[in-house]
């Protein structure tokens, strides 16, 4: 398979230091607007950066489900591969990948473990399916086969019952969130002849400031 000719000419707009916002969720507000806008395929998705302890990286796609000034927040089993590494190192980074708008955002940061109540209203507002699913899976461990999994979430079934109606299911002692507090938030777009515009937020104590990289 020859890779060497795949390439896109890009050139559907342009940044600069005056089109930044004051902050930058501020312009992550803005721009993850346009892309809902745009009908941009889950625009809240994003690939979350972690490292084990010997500093072998690993990534994954998870979806945000939170931003403000406080920063990046996201929800996971907490037992999983991705938690773990968290707890072992909780220095992390995001990468939103916008496509379809030529944009990508990338955020550098830590990641702090989000209260009970927070992660109770989030719980309870997912779908029954996906609470269950939560007990159900024991995430980024071995599971024997397909067949094992759907007996795991048969049981969950059995256990919690499946219509709104029944009992509210509990948050699993493993699941619960994360907020990423950044600490440089770089925004990228596509541009003519590689020369794409990367302009970066880093903070600056209580302060960002801002400037624009090489391509």
């Amino acid at each position: 398979m020859d890779l060497s000719a795949l390439r896109e000419e890009y050139g559907r707009g342009g940044l600069d230091v005056p089109d930044l916002a004051a902050d930058p969720i501020g312009m992550f507000e803005r721009w993850l607007q346009q892309s809902i806008d745009a009908g941009v395929h889950e625009p809240n998705a994003m690939v979350l950066a972690t490292s084990a302890p010997d500093g072998r990286p690993s990534s994954r796609m998870v979806l945000l489900k939170g931003v403000g000034p406080d920063g990046f927040v996201f929800f996971t089993n907490q037992a999983s591969r991705k938690g773990d590494e968290l707890a072992a190192n909780p220095h992390c980074a995001l990468l939103f990948p916008w496509h379809p708008l030529e944009r990508q955002v990338r955020v550098e940061g830590t990641a702090s473990v989000l209260g009970d109540a927070e992660v109770e209203t989030y719980f309870h507002s997912r779908p029954r399916g996906a609470q269950l699913g939560a007990w159900a899976s024991a995430q980024s461990r071995p599971v024997a086969s397909r067949a094992d999994l759907a007996s795991s979430y048969a049981q969950v079934e059995e256990r919690f019952g499946v219509e709104p109606t029944d009992a509210e299911v509990p948050v699993p002692p493993h699941w619960g969130g994360y907020r990423v507090t950044p600490e440089v938030v770089e925004f990228w777009q596509g541009r003519p002849s590689r020369m794409h515009d990367r302009l970066v937020y880093r903070r600056d104590g209580s302060r960002w400031v801002t400037e624009r990289l090489a391509p």
